[in-house]
């Protein structure tokens, strides 16, 4: 079964592609969900003249995902941490504190667009951002002890 997805599913693709499903995920879960759309000629056409009009929009929001992530980049991320014995956390350190950071030092970012391994003890780590589609970056960030 063919759709055009009207946003972003996880593991599936973006908005506005056009993916192959199987029948009962398409028609059981992502078309009533408000998910996705079927992609009949008709609809397909329409897809591709909004993305033709959107496509000079696009470059500029492009553009502004780049200048973030260069300043994402000039960032030194440092979080501290409860620790207990040797360099074992407390609990841990996920995209929610990474957000945190990242709002502190001026870059609003979403939560869900941070994906971090659990961190769980002392060190340097990488988590990586997602600004749009086409443009992620890397963030490199310390865990240092809480004093």
């Amino acid at each position: 079964m063919e759709l055009i997805l009207k946003q972003d599913v996880d593991n599936l693709g973006f908005k506005d592609d056009v993916v192959t499903v199987k029948n009962g995920y398409g028609r059981n879960f992502l078309i009533p969900q408000g998910q996705a759309i079927l992609a009949t000629i008709s609809a397909k056409k329409v897809l591709a003249e909004n993305l033709k009009q959107r496509a000079y929009k696009e470059k500029k929001i492009v553009d502004d995902a780049n200048k973030i992530a260069e300043a994402i980049k000039a960032l030194e991320i440092k979080i501290p941490a409860k620790v207990g014995t040797g360099d074992k956390l407390f609990g841990s350190v996920n995209n929610i504190n990474v957000a945190a950071a990242l709002e502190k030092e001026g870059q609003a970012i979403d939560k869900k667009f941070i994906t971090v391994t659990t961190v769980k003890r002392l060190g340097k780590y990488t988590a990586v951002v997602r600004l749009h589609r086409e443009v992620s970056v890397d963030l490199e960030f310390e865990v240092i002890a809480q004093a």
